[in-house]
């Protein structure tokens, strides 16, 4: 999560999409969030939990971003994000986007294993 926060702060959209799960990568809104990353101040993130268990593939991490926006007006966000680990690396999966499959098909995260063992969860 970390990362990410710090993808936001510089401006690596780039980042950002290739550390989102790959089967929600098409449908992510670029401009917008260049344009967050952008005309926003970044005033700080707080993690406040996360949790992985030793050799599990899912994660989840609570945080709180703060930032100001164009006007002045400062903003905060908190979330608890979900996060998979797929062939090494780890991906957050946006929950603005639902990853849409059958519960008995292949998940589309490309782990291999079926979408309700997967992503579904």
């Amino acid at each position: 999560m970390r990362s990410r926060y710090c993808a936001y702060t510089l401006g690596l959209i780039d980042y950002l999409v290739a550390t989102t799960i790959p089967a929600q990568q098409t449908q992510l809104d670029v401009d917008a969030m260049r344009q967050w990353s952008e005309q926003s101040r970044w005033l700080g993130l707080t993690v406040e939990a996360a949790s992985e268990l030793p050799g599990a593939t899912s994660a989840q991490v609570t945080f709180v971003a703060r930032w100001q926006d164009p006007d002045g007006s400062a903003q905060t966000h908190r979330e608890c994000s979900d996060f998979r680990l797929i062939q090494g690396r780890w991906y957050f999966l946006d929950p603005n986007y639902p990853i849409k499959a059958g519960r008995n098909e292949p998940c589309p995260c490309g782990s291999g294993r079926k979408f309700k063992q997967c992503c579904a969860r």
